[in-house]
């Protein structure tokens, strides 16, 4: 048996012991039909939007890394009162309609029972498999919460240092590994030209980490200084296979192809290169891995018992 494995059995006997508040079959009494509610709407979707897998993974990240998952970054702002989409990290997010989707059908077949982040955690696990990521169970029995403050918003930017980043997610209890794990979900994700132009020799920042072809094809998308590409375009960060959730993304940043620099500085630098090697030489590692990272994360800070609420619309608090 390799380590991995022996590292991954050992994850999985704790794992009751390390979530006791949380529970895989949460809903088995209270809403059975709940995952499998979730489930096909997210099939839905994906079938006609691939990149629903990408905005699932942003969004389950960005609400855990601020108060926990507690679907806080769900909320509309309102007269008077802010919320976390309007802070900068999130203005560009999509996905929220699916949120709403699932929430409406839930509320008709089980009023008041299943959190809005359960539906966001079980529905970025739905996306992800979909994609060809990995199949795993995640415990559910979050409860909402009722604060949701863009100037709590902080989380890592894509031009921070391996260093650096590591910091914030030290913070929320991740080791180096598992931030190399996670930042993999860039396999199906996706930027703008404006987080990347600095990297540019078009825009008069030639950086030497990245692949010369690369940097020519970011520049016919973004432009120039003299010329920027017009309403910031999207570019995916896996130049290969953008929507396939597998391990081109660690060859690709292996490679010097590594849209944010970020992402290109996983690869070289000394703490991290080796895992991006490791994974991008065994794609089975990487899934397994990154199962473990994202059923860690889906416990961060967790609201459970008769702590928060759960909202009847995922948009706004019961008390609005």
């Amino acid at each position: 048996m390799k380590i991995s494995d022996i590292i991954l059995i050992f994850f999985f006997v704790l794992l009751p012991y390390a979530f006791a508040d949380l529970k895989v079959g949460f809903y088995g009494r209270s809403c059975p039909s709940a995952e499998t509610i979730v489930r096909r709407a997210v099939q839905r979707r994906f079938k006609r939007d691939r990149a629903i897998t990408a905005d699932l993974l942003q969004m389950h990240f960005h609400d855990c890394f601020v108060r926990g998952c507690d679907g806080s970054l769900l909320i509309d702002p309102s007269r008077g009162r802010g919320s976390e989409k309007q802070a900068g990290p999130n203005v560009n997010l999509d996905g929220f309609d699916l949120i709403d989707e699932i929430k409406s059908v839930l509320e008709k077949a089980c009023p008041s029972t299943v959190s809005c982040a359960d539906i966001v955690t079980l529905a970025t696990r739905d996306a992800v498999a979909l994609a060809g990521g990995p199949r795993y169970n995640v415990p559910t029995g979050r409860r909402d919460g009722l604060v949701s403050n863009p100037n709590e918003v902080n989380l890592p930017g894509p031009s921070l240092s391996v260093t650096h980043a590591f910091q914030s997610f030290r913070e929320k209890g991740f080791l180096l590994q598992e931030m190399v794990t996670l930042l993999g979900a860039h396999t199906v994700g996706f930027t703008h030209c404006s987080l990347v132009q600095s990297r540019l020799s078009s825009f008069g920042n030639r950086d030497p980490t990245m692949d010369l072809a690369l940097d020519a094809k970011l520049g016919r998308i973004c432009g120039s200084t003299r010329r920027p590409a017009r309403n910031d375009p999207q570019i995916v960060l896996d130049q290969n296979t953008s929507f396939v959730f597998d391990n081109e993304y660690y060859r690709q940043i292996g490679n010097k192809r590594g849209v944010l620099h970020i992402d290109q500085q996983l690869a070289l630098d000394a703490s991290t290169r080796r895992t991006v090697a490791g994974f991008a030489a065994n794609g089975e590692s990487f899934k397994r891995s990154f199962a473990s990272a994202m059923i860690k994360m889906g416990s961060l800070d967790v609201l459970v018992g008769n702590a928060g609420e759960i909202r009847k619309n995922c948009r706004v608090f019961n008390n609005h």
